[in-house]
C-alpha cells in the first residue's frame, strides 16, 4: 500500500466513517444522484471505486432497484459496516489499483475519491475506470484547472486537485461527456462545492 492508501485504511479512515454517517448527509445524497440519473439512462449494473459504508450505492440503489451492486473499499471496518446493512452487494475490501476483475459494469463512479490519489498514480487508476465500464463513468470531486496540493485536516499530501475530467477526455477519445454539474455548500441539499462529470463510452471496447 502506498502513503494514501494506508492513511485511508487505518484510524483516520475508521474515524471518516462516523464523521460522514447522518440523516441528512444522505438526504443531500439521494437528490445528488435522483438529479443526475432518475429516469434518464438504463443501469442494470454498478461498481463504486471508494464506497466507504456505501451512502453513495444507497442512493443509486433507490433509482435502479433491480441493479447488481459491487463495492471496493480499502477500510475493512466500513466494508463491515456494508456488509451488516447490504449482504446482498458484492463488497470487496482492496485498493483500486491492486484491484482486477474481467467483468464490465454500466456504471462506474468515483465520488471524492480522485482527489485523495496520489498524482504519480492517477493515469493506472483512470485505466482502471475506463476499463471496468461497458457503458457510464460518473466521478464528482473537488475541481481546479491547475493541479494544487491541499492540506486536508492538517495532513499534507492526501488531498489533490485538478481538472480530473479533462484530463480523462484527454486520454480516452472514445469517452464522451454528456452531463456535467456543480453543487454548492449552501444549496437546499448541499454538498462540498463539488464539480460532477457524467461520461459515456461509445463503444465496449
Amino acid at each position: 500500500m502506498n502513503e494514501q492508501e494506508k492513511f485511508w485504511s487505518g484510524k483516520f479512515g475508521n474515524n471518516y466513517i462516523f464523521r460522514n454517517n447522518s440523516k441528512k448527509l444522505q438526504e443531500n445524497n439521494d437528490h445528488f444522484f435522483k438529479e443526475i440519473f432518475f429516469n434518464k439512462h438504463k443501469i442494470n449494473s454498478i461498481i463504486e471505486l471508494g464506497s466507504n459504508i456505501g451512502n453513495n450505492l444507497l442512493s443509486l440503489e433507490k433509482i435502479y432497484k433491480k441493479s447488481k451492486i459491487t463495492s471496493l473499499e480499502v477500510n475493512k471496518k466500513a466494508c463491515d459496516i456494508l456488509k451488516k446493512k447490504k449482504p446482498h452487494y458484492k463488497i470487496i475490501n482492496n485498493t483500486i489499483l491492486n484491484f482486477k476483475t474481467n467483468k464490465k459494469f454500466n456504471l462506474v463512479l468515483c465520488k471524492g475519491v480522485l482527489i485523495h490519489i496520489n498524482p504519480k498514480q492517477l493515469k493506472k487508476v483512470y485505466n482502471q475506470i475506463y476499463s471496468l465500464t461497458n457503458k457510464y463513468i460518473l466521478i464528482a470531486e473537488y475541481f481546479s484547472p491547475n493541479p494544487e496540493k491541499i492540506r486536508y485536516r492538517n495532513y499534507k499530501n492526501k488531498l489533490f486537485k485538478r481538472d480530473f475530467a479533462f484530463e480523462i477526455l484527454q486520454t480516452y477519445k472514445n469517452l464522451k461527456l454528456i452531463d456535467y454539474g456543480f453543487v454548492y455548500h449552501k444549496d437546499k441539499y448541499p454538498m462540498d462545492n463539488i464539480n460532477w462529470f457524467l461520461f459515456k463510452k461509445l463503444n465496449n471496447s
